[in-house]
């Protein structure tokens, strides 16, 4: 079963696996040989393939699922793209608009949770299927300057809708009254209820997870019969955040790989400025705690209350960051104008484990270097590292049509030899972004330029780096080079301390 839908009824998505199928790692050795035979080693020209052909959407805060053959990804504004092969995107909806087909009439449908909000558009939405064949749609309104936020649950037959309202699940914001636990109200203690993820556990229980800035993220036990917080639970859980830390848009997902459940989440303000970036930790049990790869429990994750709102110093050291504002230049000769690869404020993902491939996604929204606030989707595959960390690769999907894009790549080191752009993401929260550098890795497995230091390559396409005396694990992966028009050898590790680094391969 392939859809995200089906795996959360029968089993859980996984978002990655520790160690690869034996027909994953077979296809790599094969794709490896045939890039030698035919390029003389990895190192060299890219194998030929056809340039993919890419259609972009833009839909805020993607959720994934897949019905049938078709990706849909939900999001904010009641927006909604779908897709068959994660590369050329068709919007289905967008807009809290009368003749929206997912709510056609959802001012009146929803006009409970905009009038409690105080606002005329919908945050970021998820949805699920249960058991019963429908669909669960998990919308939610904020007012914005405020956490004055309504979460609740509308049901279709099919997941392009309609959608029917069945009622509010969650209030936030109700300043100097009882909240969901029976205290008042509190913004710095309790969460703010938007941003949802619903999923399965793998003993077969639903959960959600949710929150954003305010009090934190928490996590409720669900009824799967009817998508329902089981009753008594008020908020539910706290994982992390608090003090209006800006930390939100959680999303879980387990990997009987690792036997962990990775919470997804973005740390800083989403618009280009606002120093948006992904992070992820890691439990033995979907209600935490989590960790993250410094064993760090992010429950100490959130803001200092004697500082000024939204005080990012204090949750920044917390997390494995896996991606944040970026920029690989374009090179002198590169084909087409302005920036060639980069990000402004990736974040609010969502993942997707395709069971018969092996392969997994990491989907998110994305700004770009000199565009302003304009965003779309991205996907780009993940791996894990050698520690059972994902590892996102440095280019987005590009697809299968041709060629084996993204399949670990088993190379020696002077296959591995060459120029690289080096990306080193840090672990801060700000707007810088981070732009590349040039390194040489060279055959006897040194690394000099940018930065200095050895690499080793392991088996199957999994490396160590050491960077300036820092470690990293991670992986060499093919990768479409928009840029260059052709497919590169790149790499993409972390360390220990939760840092990511990525390197595209030259066209030097």
């Amino acid at each position: 079963m392939n859809t995200k839908a089906a795996v959360k009824v029968l089993i859980p998505v996984v978002l990655g696996a520790a160690v690869f199928s034996a027909a994953v790692l077979a296809d790599s050795y094969q794709y490896n040989n045939a890039l030698q035979q035919k390029n003389g080693g990895a190192g060299g020209e890219a194998m030929n393939r056809t340039a993919p052909e890419f259609k972009n959407a833009s839909v805020h805060d993607p959720s994934v699922i897949k019905a049938g053959d078709t990706f849909y990804v939900f999001g904010s504004h009641l927006a909604a793209a779908k897709t068959n092969d994660l590369v050329s995107w068709d919007l289905v909806a967008t807009g809290v608009t009368a003749g929206n087909p997912l709510i056609p009439n959802v001012k009146e449908e929803l006009k409970e949770t905009l009038e409690w909000a105080q606002t005329n558009t919908l945050w970021a939405a998820d949805v699920i299927q249960l058991a019963d064949g429908r669909y669960y749609m998990y919308y939610n309104a904020c007012k914005g300057d405020s956490p004055r936020s309504a979460l609740g649950v509308a049901v279709a037959d099919g997941i392009e809708g309609p959608y029917k309202d069945q009622g509010i699940l969650l209030k936030s914001g109700m300043w100097g009254e009882p909240s969901e636990d029976g205290t008042v109200y509190d913004a710095k203690i309790h969460p703010n209820a938007v941003d949802p993820d619903v999923f399965f556990d793998k003993e077969g229980k639903l959960w959600m997870v949710y929150g954003s800035y305010s009090g934190g993220i928490f996590i409720l036990k669900m009824d799967p019969a009817t998508g329902k917080p089981l009753p008594g639970q008020g908020y539910g859980k706290k994982l992390l955040g608090g003090n209006h830390s800006r930390i939100e848009g959680p999303y879980i997902q387990y990997s009987p790989e690792t036997d962990y459940y990775y919470l997804f989440l973005s740390y800083g303000g989403l618009d280009a400025d606002g120093g948006y970036n992904i992070r992820t930790a890691r439990s033995k049990a979907p209600d935490g705690p989590y960790v993250d790869a410094q064993g760090q429990d992010l429950i100490e994750a959130k803001a200092d209350p004697a500082l000024p709102l939204f005080d990012d110093r204090s949750v920044e050291p917390y997390g494995v960051k896996l991606m944040g504002s970026h920029l690989f230049p374009r090179e002198e000769g590169a084909l087409g104008e302005g920036p060639a690869n980069g990000y402004v404020s990736p974040g609010h993902n969502s993942t997707y484990y395709d069971d018969k491939t092996g392969k997994y996604f990491l989907i998110f929204h994305a700004r770009f270097p000199d565009r302003g606030e304009h965003h779309e989707i991205r996907v780009h595959e993940m791996y894990m590292n050698a520690q059972g960390w994902p590892v996102a690769a440095p280019l987005r999907y590009a697809g299968d049509s041709a060629g084996n894009t993204g399949r670990l790549t088993k190379v020696t080191a002077q296959e591995a030899a060459g120029t690289y752009q080096l990306v080193n993401h840090g672990k801060d929260i700000s707007a810088e972004i981070k732009e590349s550098a040039a390194i040489e890795l060279t055959k006897g497995g040194r690394i000099t330029g940018a930065a200095s230091g050895t690499f080793k390559l392991e088996d199957g396409g999994r490396a160590e780096l050491t960077l300036d005396g820092t470690v990293y694990h991670g992986v060499f992966v093919t990768g479409w080079d928009e840029a260059q028009q052709k497919e590169v050898l790149t790499f993409s590790a972390l360390s220990e301390q939760g840092t990511a680094v990525w390197g595209v391969r030259s066209g030097r």
